[in-house]
Formats: structure tokens, C-alpha cells, sequence
């Protein structure tokens, strides 16, 4: 009975660095998805550096955003208006955490969500892409915003 339990703290341990090391050794993405992901990259570092040739690399040239103005309408902008928004700040780095938070692919259709923290709040984003012509393409683009306090939830 002694040794039973002299011998649990040691199977604890073992368990522990396998837990441990099963978590650094998670799979990277391979195939469809880490080409997905690559395009989604590009777009954020539109996002991170107000690059509109990133955005470009990304989207289709006919994609839309889609996001609920504050008076509850249906707001959306194509892209050439969006881009824009970021011409006086072409090149600028922009504070703030930016991340792909999932990703979901399906045969040449594919789902990606992203977060970006900012002082004043966060944006969720949900791209919808599609591979035609061998490459992936954001064909759609849907956001909403949660000011800082809101976000913390």
C-alpha cells in the first residue's frame, strides 16, 4: 500500500510532461488549410499595416463587407471603398493584437474568424473564402465591433 502511494506522485508527474509535451508538439496545418491560412495572413497584414496590395492579394476583386450600422441597418462597402479607409495611413503599423481565432474547410470552400483587440474595442471578423483557379479568395467578409468594455466579456 506504501509503495502504491509513494509510486502516485511519480505517475503524476509523468502525466504532467506528456500532457505537456502532446500541446508543443499540436499539429501544424497542412494541405487546404494552411493555403487558407496564408490568405488570411495577407489580410492581416492589410489590417496590421493599412496595406491595401495585402488586401488585394487576398480578395476577390467583387467581395463585399457586410457589417450592422448603429441604427441596426444592414451597412456594406465593396472593397474599393473600403480600401479608402486606409490610404492616409498606407504603411503605418497599427497597434493592436490581430489573430485567426479558427478556421473551417470543406472540400473548395472555406470559413476563417479573426480578432483584432484594439484600445477601443474588438472586431470580430468571419471571411468566407473559395478556391477557383487553384487559388484561395476572401468572397466575403462580414464584421462586428464590441467597444473595450464590452469586449472584456
Amino acid at each position: 500500500m506504501k509503495r502504491a502511494l509513494l509510486c502516485l506522485p511519480i505517475l503524476f508527474i509523468l502525466f504532467l510532461g506528456q500532457a505537456r509535451n502532446a500541446r508543443a508538439e499540436s499539429p501544424k496545418p497542412v494541405g487546404e488549410e494552411a493555403a487558407v491560412r496564408a490568405v488570411v495572413e495577407s489580410y492581416l497584414h492589410g489590417l496590421k499595416f493599412n496595406d491595401v496590395t495585402g488586401f488585394q492579394k487576398a480578395f476577390w476583386p467583387d467581395a463585399k463587407l457586410y457589417f450592422v450600422r448603429k441604427s441596426g441597418e444592414l451597412g456594406q462597402l465593396t472593397q474599393q471603398d473600403w480600401y479608402k479607409g486606409f490610404a492616409a495611413n498606407a504603411g503605418k503599423e497599427e497597434p493592436g493584437t490581430l489573430r485567426i481565432a479558427a478556421v473551417d474547410v470543406t472540400g473548395t470552400v472555406a470559413s476563417a474568424k479573426i480578432q483584432e483587440d484594439y484600445a477601443e474595442g474588438r472586431y470580430v471578423d468571419y471571411l468566407s473564402l473559395v478556391k477557383f483557379g487553384g487559388h484561395w479568395k476572401i468572397v466575403n467578409k462580414v464584421y462586428d465591433f464590441m467597444p473595450a468594455k464590452k469586449a472584456e466579456r
